[in-house]
C-alpha cells in the first residue's frame, strides 16, 4: 500500500525538478544556512534527535534547512522515527502506518520490523490518521534530497499531554535498543495575531509577541526538560502546535542526550509580514 502525497503543489513544489529547486532554494536563503550541504555516508553521529518545522516551505524551508544541513554533516542513521501531529484528528490518539510513503521525489519504505516493536500500547496501526496530514510528509523530501535511500517510521499524535508523551517515550525507548536510530520532532512554534485568535499585547508587534513566548518553550527543550516544556506551553498558553512530540523525543533521548543546540529561530513575519506570524525553530540534540 502506498500512501500518496496530500500537499505536494501546495506545502512544497509538486514536480520531482520543481521540488529539487525549491529545497535548494531553502538551503541558500537568506533565512537557511547558506549553501547547499553534501551528503557524507560516515559521521561522527552525535545527532540523536531533532525538532524540524512543518509548514510550507516558502516559510519555513530555510529553518527547515539549518536542521537538515547539520544531519547530513553528521551521518544518516539506518532508521528515522519522524513524530508529528495529527492537525486533522481523524484517527487514533497516536498512530503508526506501515504504508510506503510517496513524495515528487519517490517513495519512502516504512522500517517495518521497527514499526512492528513501535506498535503497542498507545501506539495503535491507523493509516487514517496519517492520510492527510502534512506535519510528517513535509520531512521526507528533505531526506531524500540529501539521500536516496531512507527508511523510516511516521508516529502520528493527536494527544499532546505529558501522560501520553512518557508512554510513547518509553516504547520508543524500547523498540530501539541496539538499533542506530534519529528521532525528528515535527512542530511549529507559537501563532500569533487574528488568524489564530491569539492577540499580542498592545504595543507588541506579532512577531515579537511570537519570539517572547517562543523563548519559554526553547529554553525548556535546551535544557533537555519534557515536563517543562509541556508546564511553559500551558502556563503561558504557547500555541505550538506539536510541543507533545517534542516531548516524546527529549523522554526518548533523556539517559544519552548530553547537549541541544538551537540552529536558528524566524517567523513568517520575515517572509511575509502581516498581522499574524508562526515561529519555526531548527535544533538538534547531541
Amino acid at each position: 500500500m502506498v500512501r500518496l502525497p496530500t500537499v505536494a503543489g501546495q506545502f512544497y513544489a509538486g514536480t520531482k525538478q520543481g521540488l529539487l529547486d525549491q529545497i535548494k532554494g531553502c538551503y541558500t536563503h537568506r533565512l537557511g544556512p547558506g549553501r547547499v550541504p553534501s551528503a557524507k555516508r560516515d559521521g561522527k553521529r552525535l545527532i540523536k534527535g531533532a525538532v524540524v518545522p512543518h509548514a510550507g516551505y516558502e516559510f519555513s524551508g530555510p529553518v527547515a534547512a539549518h536542521a537538515y544541513s547539520a544531519i547530513v554533516g553528521d551521518g544518516f542513521p539506518e532508521t528515522f522515527i519522524v513524530i508529528g501531529l495529527d492537525h486533522q484528528h481523524f484517527g487514533t490518539g497516536v498512530a503508526i502506518t506501515t504504508e510506503t510513503f510517496r513524495t515528487p521525489l519517490g517513495d519512502v519504505p516504512i522500517d517495518k520490523e521497527l514499526a512492528r516493536k513501535l506498535c503497542q500500547g498507545i501506539i495503535e496501526d491507523d493509516p487514517v490518521a496519517h492520510s492527510a496530514e502534512h506535519s510528517i510528509e513535509v520531512q521526507l523530501p528533505f531526506l531524500q534530497h540529501l539521500k536516496s535511500e531512507i527508511k523510516f517510521v511516521p508516529i502520528c499524535m493527536t494527544l499532546q499531554d505529558i501522560e501520553t508523551a512518557r508512554e510513547v517515550g518509553d516504547i520508543i525507548s524500547e523498540a530501539i535498543q541496539g538499533k542506530d536510530v534519529m528521532i525528528l520532532a515535527s512542530t511549529d512554534f507559537t501563532h500569533a495575531g487574528p488568524n489564530y485568535l491569539q492577540i499580542p499585547p498592545a504595543g507588541m508587534r506579532v512577531d515579537e509577541f511570537a519570539r517572547k513566548q517562543d523563548e519559554m518553550a526553547i529554553k525548556a527543550i535546551l535544557e533537555l526538560d519534557a515536563e517543562e516544556l509541556i508546564e511553559a506551553v500551558e502556563k503561558h498558553n504557547i500555541t505550538m502546535c506539536g510541543y507533545g512530540c517534542v516531548a516524546s523525543m527529549l523522554l526518548v533521548l533523556k539517559d544519552m542526550a548530553k547537549s541541544a543546540e538551537l540552529l536558528k529561530y524566524a517567523t513568517s513575519y520575515e517572509i511575509w509580514p502581516s498581522t499574524s506570524a508562526v515561529g519555526y525553530g531548527a535544533i538538534v540534540v547531541r
